[in-house]
């Protein structure tokens, strides 16, 4: 009798370590079955300004003194650009792009950039989208991916194509129109 009751005891044990088991999985993880994704392209003026009083990128690194490199490898800004609808500083403000970017070639000026576009405006108000990638600067065109997003960009991936506007090589002022399209 005594044998039943622990073979008993051992076979429950048994049973409800494999239940605690599935409970606990449940618990911290559970699948949704996704929507149909979405396709959204925007486009809007990344002004990154680095001169005058209000500059809207800084020099946060550089290389020694004795670099002289005619890229600028080594150096990176850290910007807090006003995005805007159109070319114009004064069109109307759509959000802000903040991140880094840095002179990444030594041979070309070739930046690399981590940076996110954060929306103000609309129904995209509160949203980012991440942008991370090589950003040869004095192509005419350039291509640059987009790993990921906040808010109504959640999951995004795609690709931002940039084309210079406007370039004050004095001051590396510069208004660059961004063409971004996203899945989410």
């Amino acid at each position: 009798m005594a044998k039943a009751t622990l073979v008993l005891m051992v076979i429950s044990l048994v049973g409800v370590m494999q239940w605690a088991k599935s409970t606990n999985a449940e618990s911290w993880a559970s699948r949704l079955e996704a929507e149909k994704e979405n396709v959204t392209n925007l486009q809007f003026y990344f002004h990154d300004i680095l001169s005058g009083k209000n500059p809207t990128a800084i020099k946060v690194a550089q290389p020694s003194a004795d670099n002289k490199s005619p890229t600028l490898f080594g150096s990176i800004m850290m910007a807090d650009d006003p995005l805007t609808e159109g070319p114009d500083p004064s069109s109307k403000p759509v959000g802000r792009a903040q991140g880094i970017y840095g002179s990444a070639g030594q041979n070309e000026l070739a930046l690399i950039m981590a940076m996110n576009f954060a929306f103000t405006d609309g129904i995209y108000n509160g949203s980012c989208i991440s942008l991370l990638g090589k950003n040869p600067a004095m192509n005419p065109v350039r291509e640059m991916p987009i790993v990921g997003g906040t808010g109504l960009f959640r999951f995004a991936r795609g690709y931002a194509v940039a084309q210079t506007y406007w370039l004050d090589v004095t001051t590396g002022d510069a208004i660059v129109g961004y063409n971004v399209t996203v899945v989410h």
